[in-house]
């Protein structure tokens, strides 16, 4: 039971973090390398809120996720925009926010020093849960990803702003002459796409400590279950994170963490030759 609910608890934070790569690619089809770069700031600005300037955990919490957003603007606009509708896009796209990874990793070890960080957790104390004992700060993890990736559904298909993105991710020109801010419109998809990391940067923040790599592993995950899941959908997303999520928790315990990533690429290679459009993909 207790390799259950770890395995809960990383499908809750894989899927939110998944969740914004796979928006940010459904929008703007391209992948954000520096997704897990900008997780990392967000738990290092939370953590610079909360202790050294001593303003609390929840008012860090807003500014690791407004800093993470913030930044996911700033690379859009400097690092992804120059390069709208070239034929080799997709390809420079990779490595300027390859460099965006860089950049920041570096950044932040300048700023904050190679010291271990922690965030203190949100709610403190521990719960059971079918005989199996967890932190109040997991539980709580678990029951907060479905609330935001719910709102996260009903922004894009309920509002007309949320509507706008889809629309420009299915046709950009289309779109433009429907009266639809195009670039402003990649601009929010980014900017969520980056909260949405920022936050799950201050949730691990309070389980693992913060170092400048602390979005590395988590990053190449989030692809896992993006690619896993399909590509394009946020349904798929979610689902692909909990499968993803299991799967490596019973894994560390039956096989150990050093088989363990080895077994993830194994599966997503297996699934990817019978489906390739994804797990959850369709056809």
């Amino acid at each position: 039971m207790t390799t259950l609910v770890s395995g809960i608890v990383l499908g809750s934070l894989y899927a939110l973090m998944a969740s914004g790569l796979s928006l940010i690619w459904t929008t703007l089809g391209v992948f954000n390398f520096a997704h897990g770069a900008l997780m990392m700031i967000g738990a290092f600005v939370a953590w610079t809120v909360s202790e050294p300037l001593g303003l609390g955990l929840w008012p860090g919490l807003m500014a690791g996720i407004g800093s993470a957003a913030l930044l996911g603007i700033i690379i859009e606009f400097l690092l992804v925009r120059p390069f709208y509708g070239r034929s080799n896009m997709l390809l420079i796209t990779v490595m300027t926010t390859l460099a965006a990874m860089i950049i920041l990793e570096k950044s932040a070890q300048i700023i904050w020093g190679a010291r271990l960080k922690q965030l203190p957790r949100l709610v403190e104390g521990d719960v059971s849960v079918f005989g199996a004992v967890v932190s109040a700060h997991e539980a709580l993890i678990v029951l907060l990803a479905p609330l935001i990736l719910l709102a996260l559904w009903a922004f894009t298909t309920k509002t007309a702003t949320g509507r706008s993105l889809r629309a420009v991710g299915q046709n950009q020109d289309a779109a433009a002459l429907l009266g639809i801010n195009v670039p402003l419109t990649f601009a929010l998809a980014f900017g969520l796409g980056a909260a949405l990391a920022g936050l799950t940067g201050v949730l691990l923040g309070g389980i693992r400590f913060i170092t400048p790599s602390l979005g590395a592993e988590p990053l190449v995950k989030a692809m896992i279950v993006v690619i896993f899941g399909g590509l394009g959908s946020l349904g798929a997303t979610v689902g692909a994170a909990f499968v993803i999520g299991l799967a490596e928790a019973f894994l560390v315990l039956v096989l150990g963490l050093y088989w363990t990533p080895f077994m993830l690429f194994l599966g997503l290679i297996v699934v990817l030759i019978f489906r390739p459009n994804g797990l959850f993909g369709r056809a």
